[in-house]
């Protein structure tokens, strides 16, 4: 099978291993990157001895096949679009755009350009978490944290959009029912947007998610728990570790503890660097004309069910 062309637009932090990723892929040619900022454009050109250059159009017109947008959340529609209506398959960081209609735009021209858009939500390519999904069934309640140091980056948007929304898509694909009822609350620290926030989440079959994000906490944490019919799923993204508690059959005994009546099982997780795992299965998807695992239209529904919590943590200030 051919190699893809490639090309990355925006090597700051997250771009720069978006080339380095693609530089190590077999099915990949990494054709060329483009960044506004001269310096991180030649330190990337120079580690991956690839040209660079200083717009898009001179990356379209090297001839790539896709491409990763990695710039500002507010600059990934108008980039999407042009890669897109060039006849070029595009994957894009997350969220998928700075509004619904924006994202809307990019999933329409994708398919009327017959074009694969795929959308960075790498904790669905971590190892427990595909693990997690192979172990969770009609889950009845979920919790999510996800906290972290302040980056300085990321803050143009709220962290309902920056982190929360991770846990967002992740809840949605797990629960695969319709939101009924949001209630959320959030402040700003730092950002002029939410930089703490969250939001509870009731589906139509009963099933609560509580979900919690923050960049202004002192450690990291990116948990989520689930209570299901048969088990208690814990699962730590950072560590690609996932526990199952279940209760073992028969009676509780007199002067038996419960506890001696819950088993614990450790699940097998096969662990790789997410972000390669992503960027491989985008390029197997451009060869193989194939669905992504988190197509448009999936970053669009969880764009939608952030701006609904965003909506309940402004309609309350």
């Amino acid at each position: 099978m051919a190699s893809v062309r490639a090309g990355v637009v925006g090597v700051g932090h997250l771009g720069y291993h978006h080339a380095r990723n693609y530089a190590g892929l077999d099915s990949v040619k990494l054709v060329g990157l483009v960044d506004t900022d001269p310096q991180r454009l030649a330190k990337a050109t120079s580690d991956f001895g690839v040209p660079g250059f200083a717009t898009l159009d001179e990356l379209i017109d090297a001839g790539i096949d896709a491409a990763s947008v990695v710039v500002p959340t507010s600059a990934h529609c108008e980039t999407a679009l042009r890669l897109l209506d060039a006849g070029i398959d595009v994957m894009v960081e997350k969220p998928i755009a700075v509004s619904i209609d924006e994202a809307q735009q990019m999933v329409s021209r994708a398919a009327q350009t017959g074009r694969i858009l795929q959308v960075g939500h790498i904790e669905r390519f971590n190892g427990a978490v595909a693990a997690l999904f192979e172990s969770v069934r009609e889950p009845r309640f979920i919790e999510c944290h996800r906290l972290s140091p302040y980056p300085n980056r990321g803050d143009d948007v709220s962290v309902v959009l920056d982190l929360m929304i991770h846990d967002l898509e992740i809840v949605l694909s797990l629960v695969g029912e319709p939101v009924k009822a949001v209630d959320a609350v959030g402040v700003s620290v730092f950002s002029k947007y939410e930089d703490i926030a969250n939001a509870r989440l009731r589906f139509a079959s009963g099933c609560v998610a509580n979900i919690t994000s923050s960049r202004v906490s002192v450690e990291r944490m990116r948990k989520i728990r689930i209570f299901a019919r048969d088990a208690y799923v814990s699962t730590d993204y950072s560590a690609q570790e996932v526990l199952v508690y279940r209760k073992k059959p028969g009676p509780l005994e007199t002067g038996m503890s419960p506890m001696d009546l819950i088993s614990v099982e450790p699940l097998p997780v096969h662990k790789d660097e997410p972000l390669k795992l992503e960027l491989a299965s985008f390029v197997k998807c451009v060869q193989e004309r194939r669905r992504p695992l988190v197509a448009g239209e999936d970053a669009l529904a969880a764009l939608s069910l952030a701006q609904q919590v965003v909506d309940s943590i402004r309609e309350h200030l």
